[in-house]
């Protein structure tokens, strides 16, 4: 049994890689046979080639990208939580607020990010503004919706025994809220760097979105597919990061978990 779990582990962490190996291969005979111009469509060792003719520059790009993805997840972090809190502690604030919500996420952040520009000029803020927005609406609405599906029967034993709002807030809804919180949490982390290089793409001196640009508009199609490679990284980075977070956080939820899925 423990055998076939530990193959099953391995397989799920071979497997994707070898679907990215044959997909590289694949793309580079594709390219390499058909005599596609590199303009076009590079072929991947075209790609890596580009890396090092870019490391003079491409630290400080990405250095300027990061900090304000982390920035406005940050501040999307803070009124996220707060928002969800406020949101929990009325069904007529819900009522309000809610709509809000949801109407601040049709309104598509490229209409908005020019206007960033005009009202805050072409500095960090505008950039870490648009990371703020986009961040927002996973964390506050999963948040929101964790705190609401909290178990009623144990929330009404709970004032039963006297506990105060306070008490059952922090015993009972926020370690139920928080799976739901972390879920949002890594999609807003994954969103962050987009967002920072939406804003970059309409006013920056420095940052992957710019170099981003001034690539795709030099035809360096080999600089754009690696600018793409170091955008997706340092996604994946962030998520990584706070589902180790996460992880610590809730162990008791992990470990739940794996229980269920063992069948005991």
């Amino acid at each position: 049994m423990k055998r076939n779990n530990l193959f099953q582990q391995w397989l799920q962490l071979v497997l994707p890689w070898l679907a990215i190996l044959i997909l590289l291969i694949a793309w580079e005979v594709g390219v390499r046979w058909s005599g596609i111009e590199k303009w076009i469509l590079p072929a991947p060792s075209e790609v890596i080639k580009s890396f090092a003719s870019m490391q003079n520059t491409l630290y400080g790009h990405i250095w300027q990208t990061l900090i304000e993805a982390v920035l406005g997840l940050c501040i999307a972090l803070v009124v996220g939580v707060l928002t969800a809190i406020v949101v929990d502690t009325s069904i007529y604030i819900r009522r309000m607020i809610y709509p809000l919500l949801v109407i601040s996420q049709t309104i598509p952040i490229i209409a908005l990010a020019p206007l960033f520009i005009i009202w805050f000029g072409f500095g960090i803020l505008p950039k870490v503004m648009v990371v703020s927005l986009v961040c927002f609406f996973p964390i506050a609405m999963n948040l929101s919706e964790g705190l609401k599906l909290v178990d009623r029967d144990m929330q009404k034993l709970m004032q039963s025994l006297g506990a105060t709002r306070w008490q059952v807030f922090k015993k009972l809804k926020l370690p139920s809220a928080m799976p739901f919180f972390f879920s949002g949490l890594k999609i807003a982390g994954t969103y962050s760097v987009m967002g920072a290089v939406i804003g970059e793409w309409l006013g920056a001196s420095k940052g992957l979105g710019i170099l981003l640009t001034r690539s795709s508009q030099s035809f360096l199609t080999e600089r754009v597919f690696a600018t793409i490679i170091v955008i997706v990284l340092l996604s994946l980075a962030i998520f990584f990061l706070i589902e180790l977070i996460g992880r610590m956080t809730m162990a008791w939820h992990f470990k739940q978990q794996q229980s269920i899925s063992r069948g005991e």
